[in-house]
């Protein structure tokens, strides 16, 4: 993976209402038909591996912070800025991608276009847990490194900054949108009972008699943060981050890019973006295997 991501093919829908059926046919949504699972990465052979010591001391490196990782540690990154090329792709080429990548943007007011806009790209690669962190500074440079935990604190850091920020007054709900009162209640006493450790609290809009213009405004309500997730496991699932503490957007997609859930949540971030306990362990006997073909090629 480069700096250059590949970017999120599909865009957050905000004018989601409840499906509406003809009374003479039964218009069923597809549902996902295609499945992102493991796969190992593809190997050189050992011989090619034998002149890249630096690569596999990353590696290693890597391995010991998952093994920290388990064992209910915090690792520190591991740093890959000014690793020689030649060495950098092997690391890429072992670690692969996996179907988590996020995006933190730029603040509004210095947002600027093209690679300026998105100041950190996030990889999951394809050991869960092991992420790709890479980090445009304030002075042009990049920084690159891997993380090992459930979620990369970059997206934890920005997504706390835009919830506690500073906001202009929002009008009050138009009376138009009688609906829509009751759920942004709901929706602040959570947020205001929210501990570190509670249960998600999800608010199912999908289900609910909502309009377009409910939508819509509950959407202004809480504002839009920098933060960007996309899950590709059993179809899409897209995640933002909002202008209020601890409430995330998220939007599921089939396979054919159709809204099947459209939810609220109120969390310190969305489990389906992150990577479980159970997860990291499995990544810790993998990673294990690859290192030891790494190591003596077999």
């Amino acid at each position: 993976m480069t700096a250059s991501s590949r970017p999120f093919p599909i865009p957050v829908v905000a004018d989601l209402g409840p499906d509406r059926h003809d009374d003479e046919a039964l218009d069923c949504m597809s549902m996902p038909k295609g499945m992102d699972t493991y796969r190992p990465p593809v190997l050189p052979d050992p011989e090619e591996l034998a002149a890249h010591e630096l690569a596999r001391e990353v590696l290693a490196a890597v391995r010991d912070a998952v093994t920290a990782a388990c064992e209910g540690r915090v690792p520190s990154p591991v740093r890959l800025d000014g690793l020689p090329a030649g060495e950098l792709a092997l690391v890429n080429q072992v670690l692969g991608e996996g179907e988590v990548s996020a995006q933190v943007l730029a603040q509004p007011e210095t947002r600027l276009v093209g690679d300026e806009a998105v100041r950190v790209r996030i990889q999951e690669s394809v050991f869960a847990g092991v992420w790709r962190v890479i980090t445009l500074g304030d002075d042009g440079a990049v920084h690159d490194h891997v993380e090992v935990g459930a979620i990369p604190a970059a997206l934890l850091r920005a997504a706390h900054e835009d919830g506690h920020g500073p906001r202009e007054p929002l009008p009050p709900v138009p009376a138009e949108l009688p609906n829509l009162p009751p759920i942004l209640t709901e929706l602040a006493d959570r947020r205001a009972r929210w501990q570190p450790g509670d249960a998600a609290h999800v608010v199912n809009l999908t289900l609910l008699p909502l309009s377009p213009a409910d939508i819509a405004h509950l959407d202004h309500q809480l504002g839009t943060g920098r933060v960007v997730v996309l899950s590709r496991g059993y179809g899409n699932c897209r995640i933002t981050d909002t202008r209020v503490p601890n409430t995330w957007r998220v939007v599921y997609y089939n396979s054919q890019d159709a809204v099947i859930l459209n939810t609220v949540e109120v969390s310190a971030i969305p489990e389906v973006a992150c990577a479980a306990p159970e997860d990291l362990a499995d990544t810790a006997e993998r990673l294990a295997e690859v290192l030891s073909w790494v190591t003596h090629g077999a």
